[in-house]
């Protein structure tokens, strides 16, 4: 098979990355587009001797990039940022092609954010500290040690993006990484192996491994020579993966699922609200942050509903290389199955959509929004994580904050409100990772990030990422005892 694929006039390397050197595999699968369905290369498919390779490197590797000053680790990752722009226009149409998101999001933010999140992590690292204090005269201080050897699982719906949001940080600690990309979107990872080389990252720090199904995954997260596992995608499958580091108490940092509600209350500015609805339908609904689960006021769900559906029909949906497309394709003909077999299952038990509810040409689906549904039915509890909206009433803060938190999940939520105590009151109360009041998916990488429940483990973000990714040491020392010939 051809070691390289092209993409859009771009040219991909489809082998994995180890040790600094480009590796094939035995057996390779088909990575298609969701556009059109065509076959955009067949990908190596690695296994455990592919895992078992890249730990190695990375092992190797790691103890001289852990003593790589941090000033140099900085200027590496600040010269990865400047490959990343300097790349732009190809990642973005690459990946576009790959996972169907809009191109003119990729142009304008989601590759923007991607040399950001080098940057950012680059800068914080330089100013990473934690104030000196003592106990009973003796000196605490507190250092960032790095961990190790790092595998990284990331998801398909924003390739690039979420696999440097913890590529970055885990190389700014020091650490080395194993990176695994979703096997519906690989080829921007590749890429990205490509740019780390040009900045002079040294070999085996970054090692980009592909493939799918348990043979990679559990070779990677059950390896004992592996220090951090950091996984974003499905509950089923972050259990596994728990289960599989559970051997060698390995730390998991886990990004699961939502099912994240989006509250109007009366009082609220009914366009603002309307407009933070509709923008769930981003990346065909493919976000694990989106507010799926529409809670309106009952005095206004009938105005609310009737502007909903006005601006979601004019939504245009189509090819995501077009600047005037709004929505795209859903990334797979499986993922094409679940959302239909979900909507279809939710208007058999009573549900009624007002807009969409069915399948379009090729991998597209219908911008979706089902009313009469309960709070324990299939569709309001399970994420479909597709293009697929509920909308419920309630009377009052107290029903809204427990259809809310009526679920397993906790990832975000998202208030509509004109009363500023009332978001206080009922920000409080909501179970969640993040809460926007009128506004949705403003993100600042200092600030915490993760979710409550089944939405996840841990935070990632500014400190919190530095602490997920190292070893935290205290080293007290006394006041008395030196060795006066010593200093």
């Amino acid at each position: 098979m051809p070691d390289n694929t092209t993409v859009a006039g771009v040219s991909v390397d489809t082998r994995h990355w180890i040790g600094g050197r480009r590796v094939a595999s035995a057996d390779t699968f088909a990575d298609h587009s969701p556009i059109d369905g065509s076959e955009l290369g067949q990908i190596a498919r690695g296994g455990p001797a592919e895992a078992e390779a890249a730990v190695a490197a990375a092992r190797d590797a790691f103890p001289a990039w852990a003593a790589t000053s941090r000033s140099d680790r900085a200027r590496i990752l600040h010269a990865i940022a400047d490959g990343v722009e300097k790349r732009i226009e190809e990642l973005a149409i690459v990946e576009t092609t790959d996972n169907g998101a809009l191109l003119r999001s990729h142009r304008r933010g989601v590759m923007p954010r991607v040399a950001h999140n080098f940057r950012f992590f680059a800068d914080w690292l330089l100013k990473l500290e934690h104030e000196d204090f003592e106990t009973r005269g003796h000196t605490n201080h507190v250092s960032w040690d790095p961990a190790g050897p790092c595998v990284l699982i990331t998801p398909w719906n924003a390739p690039l993006m979420l696999a440097t949001w913890k590529v970055a940080p885990a190389l700014a600690a020091g650490n080395t990484v194993v990176l695994k990309p979703a096997e519906w979107s690989p080829l921007t990872a590749s890429l990205l192996a490509d740019i780390t080389a040009e900045a002079g990252l040294p070999a085996g720090v970054l090692n980009v491994v592909q493939g799918y199904g348990p043979e990679i995954g559990d070779a990677l997260t059950s390896h004992p020579d592996v220090r951090r596992v950091s996984f974003t995608g499905s509950v089923p499958t972050a259990r596994r993966i728990a289960a599989s580091a559970a051997g060698n108490l390995t730390p998991l940092s886990l990004e699961l699922g939502g099912k994240s509600p989006l509250l109007v209350f009366a009082d609220a500015d009914l366009d603002l609200a309307v407009d933070l609805a509709v923008e769930q339908y981003d990346n065909a609904g493919q976000v694990c942050l989106a507010g799926t689960r529409l809670l309106v006021e009952e005095p206004v769900a009938q105005e609310f509903t009737r502007r909903f559906v006005q601006r979601a029909s004019a939504l245009i949906q189509g090819d995501p290389r077009d600047e005037a497309t709004d929505v795209g394709p859903t990334i797979h003909p499986r993922q094409l199955e679940k959302i239909d077999g979900f909507v279809q299952r939710a208007v058999a038990a009573g549900a009624r959509a007002v807009a969409g509810g069915h399948r379009k040409d090729g991998q597209y689906y219908a911008p979706t929004l089902l009313t009469d549904v309960s709070q324990d039915s299939e569709i309001v509890q399970e994420e479909v994580f597709g293009p697929v909206l509920t909308l419920q009433t309630f009377t009052g803060e107290d029903e809204a904050v427990r259809l809310a938190n009526g679920t397993r999940f906790g990832l975000a939520a998202t208030v509509v409100t004109g009363d500023r105590g009332r978001a206080e009151r009922v920000t409080a109360r909501l179970v969640a990772g993040t809460v926007w009041v009128n506004c949705f998916f403003v993100r600042d990488l200092q600030a915490p990030f993760g979710g409550s429940r089944q939405s996840g483990v841990g935070r990632e973000g500014g400190t919190w990422s530095f602490d997920f990714y190292c070893d935290l040491k205290n080293t007290v020392t006394a006041p008395k005892g030196w060795n006066r010939n010593h200093g």
